[in-house]
């Protein structure tokens, strides 16, 4: 039952969520602020609850073509493990139990919270997935939009510089994410009757696509300190990942090696990590070391 609900629930990319919404939190948490442990249990719920049921929804709103793909035949719902009517029941329930949790924290946080599923499973499931190869990048929205959230729940200053940089870094990371990872499963999103832009237009004119968002993402990172407070992980840690992410891209450019596509994955999310920690250890570790 519980690798069931692991599945249904995608908890490997909730628990992502949950860390990039309290990444969002950190960097909107000034010195000056009483911190409210209340605030941030209610906020960490609500991020469970909208996005383990947005998340979920969409595995039924997309049963059919799970059914078509050797990579999704395994889910609860396709093998008949979980019945329409339990799923349904679950997956509202977590996103009503988190909006309301959202709400409780802030106004503006139960907003951006419905914007992420209204955009999500109303959007990019019935229209940008299933008719546009280039889907994932206005589906790269939603997926940003939680560290704002995150950001949101203590600072109401959504389009400081900070915000906009964790936003636009978010953003741009999507891509070379979300699309290194078609090309491998091209053939099963073809299955599936999903118009990724691999499945459309095929590898190599893929990589050429990705290229922009490479170099957008990486000197996004170069320049974090327009937007964002700077100091030692800026130079030891940023700097030298903003150069790793783009030879490893250049190796997975040139390579026609059908297993190529992983170590640039891992590094694309590795790179996220490291990029948003960053900028929190920069901002904190001053004032931690003045305690």
């Amino acid at each position: 039952m519980f690798k069931n609900l692991y599945v249904y629930l995608k908890l490997k990319l909730v628990r992502f969520i949950v860390i990039s919404v309290l990444a969002g939190f950190g960097m909107g948490f000034t010195i000056e602020q009483e911190f409210d442990l209340l605030k941030v249990i209610l906020l960490i719920l609500g991020t469970f609850g909208i996005s383990a049921g947005s998340l979920s929804f969409n595995t039924w709103q997309e049963v059919d073509n799970d059914s078509q793909m050797e990579r999704t035949q395994h889910r609860p719902l396709v093998t008949g493990e979980f019945s329409t009517r339990f799923a349904i029941s679950l997956s509202l329930s977590l996103v009503i139990l988190g909006l309301v949790c959202l709400y409780l924290v802030r106004p503006l946080t139960f907003w951006i919270g419905l914007s992420i599923i209204v955009m999500y499973n109303g959007f990019y499931t019935l229209y940008w997935k299933k008719k546009m190869a280039f889907g994932a990048v206005p589906g790269a929205l939603p997926g940003a939009l939680p560290i704002t959230m995150g950001y949101s729940a203590v600072n109401e200053n959504i389009l400081s510089s900070e915000s906009v940089y964790l936003f636009l870094l978010m953003f741009l990371w999507q891509m070379p994410h979300f699309w290194s990872l078609a090309i491998r499963y091209k053939d099963d999103y073809a299955k599936g009757n999903f118009p990724v832009l691999p499945a459309v237009v095929g590898a190599v004119r893929t990589k050429y696509h990705i290229s922009f968002y490479v170099w957008a993402y990486a000197f996004l990172a170069m320049v974090s300190p327009l937007f964002v407070d700077f100091s030692y992980a800026y130079f030891v840690l940023v700097l030298p990942f903003s150069f790793i992410f783009i030879w490893r891209f250049f190796v997975f450019f040139k390579s026609e090696d059908p297993k190529a596509w992983f170590p640039f994955f891992m590094v694309t999310n590795f790179s996220m990590l490291i990029f948003v920690f960053s900028s929190l250890i920069d901002k904190w570790t001053p004032f931690l070391l003045n305690i």
